[in-house]
């Protein structure tokens, strides 16, 4: 009875600790959010806020000011709008700029998001009509051009966020697509994806686009998502020029829509730490996991690999190594980062180890690599490795789990 009454008394969605390495996990909640996005979250849901009120006047206000003016500072933005998630801002930025027009898009950028949803198919539910151009590895700039006609309504480029073409290879600038909509009175829109507001070539990594850079190319629109490489919670971030970025909020899909206050609260406070950058890369989880250096993280490996061999648990072997990580969520797609394991045998096989972990409160999630459990430490949290020593006790101390 004591299990069933614990069933219903957990909740569904809950805390795990994320032993894989991924630091943006879609399936783990994409990005941990900062201390001061959590406060401001909870104080507005504690509260009443002003999300529509305008304090100054006593009347009703919008809910869009709360962001607005941070993302247009930081971006140097005309204008700003916030949805609920990127697929969102792509769907809305189309529909109301290119409803029943043709969109040009070259071959190589009909790319695929998380869970199947494909370009082709945003832009159909959008009301647009699709206009492939060039080849899935080669497109030029006359292939834009020659596709123009009548019909056109919008030049469209898509990051390569999720994967990249190498090889024999050649895709359009955002410079000399911006430059041919100027010749052709077309607006240009750019999907950013996982969008970032610093530039990681500057700290070693490789170089990625930022919103800044595509937004002084001179693009009309950009999308992109909060809760990636910024770091914030789910939100679909639209900027560029006030012309288009108004004719989007008078949509009526922006009420259906629309982000709601929790998630407002959690980006401002998010947002306003960029205007340090400094301070950004001191309080922001997902770009602390990302520029840790590996020193720091063999010394966090080997501090895990001490308590886990002072548990003196028998057949059980420890051993740190060196790991390869992946950023996640569509970032950064061919970086490698060098990271820090602690590798696990046992009498149990790796899976059958995974398996018990998962179900370990809180579940620890961890990566199998040449028959062997890993428990990475990039992402890993300081409260976290109580948790982990915790739960490989149980298995010199739990009949469950005695061996």
């Amino acid at each position: 009875m004591k299990e069933v009454f614990k069933k219903y008394e957990n909740p569904s969605l809950k805390r795990v600790i994320n032993a894989t390495g991924v630091v943006i996990h879609t399936n783990l909640g994409r990005a941990p959010l900062c201390k001061k996005a959590i406060e401001e979250i909870t104080k507005v849901a504690k509260y009443y806020s002003n999300l529509e009120f305008d304090l100054k006047e006593g009347k009703r206000g919008s809910r869009y000011v709360h962001v607005e003016e941070i993302l247009k500072e930081i971006t140097q933005a005309e204008s700003a709008l916030v949805v609920n998630n990127n697929a969102a801002a792509v769907l809305i930025s189309l529909n109301t700029l290119a409803y029943g027009k043709e969109v040009i898009v070259s071959r190589g950028e009909l790319v695929e998001i998380g869970g199947s949803f494909r370009i082709p198919e945003v832009m159909k539910w959008a009301g647009c009509i699709l206009k492939e151009v060039g080849t899935t590895n080669k497109t030029h700039l006359s292939d834009y051009e020659n596709a123009i006609n009548e019909n056109t309504a919008l030049l469209l480029k898509v990051h390569k966020s999720n994967f990249e073409i190498i090889g024999f290879t050649e895709e359009v600038s955002v410079e000399d697509l911006v430059n041919l909509g100027k010749k052709f009175g077309l607006p240009v829109m750019k999907d950013l994806g996982s969008g970032c507001f610093i530039d990681f070539s500057k700290y070693g990594l490789k170089k990625e686009l930022t919103v800044q850079e595509v937004l002084k190319a001179g693009v009309d629109i950009v999308t992109f998502s909060g809760d990636k490489l910024l770091g914030g919670p789910q939100a679909g971030i639209i900027l560029g020029k006030k012309e288009f970025i108004e004719k989007i909020r008078k949509n009526p899909l922006n009420r259906a829509l629309r982000i709601d206050k929790l998630t407002l609260a959690g980006l401002e406070a998010t947002l306003r730490l960029y205007r340090d950058e400094n301070l950004a890369l001191e309080h922001i989880p997902v770009l602390k996991m990302i520029l840790t250096p590996k020193e720091i993280l063999k010394k966090k490996a080997r501090y895990l690999l001490k308590k886990l061999r002072k548990l003196k648990l028998k057949e059980f072997n420890f051993e740190v190594i060196k790991t390869i990580n992946k950023t996640g969520g569509g970032a950064l797609p061919t970086l490698d980062l060098i990271s820090y394991a602690v590798a696990v045998k046992s009498p149990l096989s790796p899976q059958n180890l995974q398996k018990i972990l998962r179900e370990n409160e809180p579940p620890i999630i961890t990566r199998i690599e040449e028959e062997r459990l890993l428990i990475d430490v990039r992402c890993l949290f300081d409260e976290d490795y109580k948790e982990i020593i915790s739960a490989f006790e149980k298995f010199g101390n739990d009949k469950k789990y005695t061996l």
